[in-house]
């Protein structure tokens, strides 16, 4: 047992999972980029595929450590839709469409929902005011 992380028997069983979940991502990328392909009458070879499927799959992964990151340093256990604008940063189209995204919710979100947790003030002045990203 290494580090007390658990046995041998449940490392494989997460490792287990994680294939599948990544050979999952993949042919769903794979579907995606042949359908896309197809759609705009052209044609894609496998290795192309394979490659789009492979570097997808990396950036989520890096996703992923990112929001975990920003939701740390923010003093939460939770990654919440801030931590999603803010990984979009570099990419103003992406920030300014997430941040829509995230402005539809708000809207749709029915009243008792967002009256259902109570927040302090401060925890609440953190999570609007954490990223601020300027519309364009």
């Amino acid at each position: 047992m290494e580090g007390g992380h658990g046995t041998d028997a449940d490392r494989e069983d997460e490792d287990s999972e994680s294939e599948i979940l990544r050979d999952r991502f993949r042919l769903s990328t794979i579907s995606i980029a042949e359908a896309e392909a197809k759609k705009n009458g052209m044609d894609i070879s496998e290795p192309i595929v394979a490659c789009i499927a492979d570097l997808a799959f990396k950036y989520a992964e890096q996703l992923a450590k990112d929001l975990e990151l920003f939701a740390q340093h923010a003093g939460r256990k939770s990654v919440n839709m801030e931590d999603v604008i803010l990984s979009a940063h570099r990419n103003e189209h992406l920030a300014a469409s997430l941040r829509s995204f995230s402005n539809d919710l708000k809207a749709k979100e029915p009243q008792s929902e967002k009256k259902r947790k109570k927040v302090s003030k401060k925890e609440d002045k953190a999570s609007t005011s954490a990223v601020h990203i300027p519309d364009l």
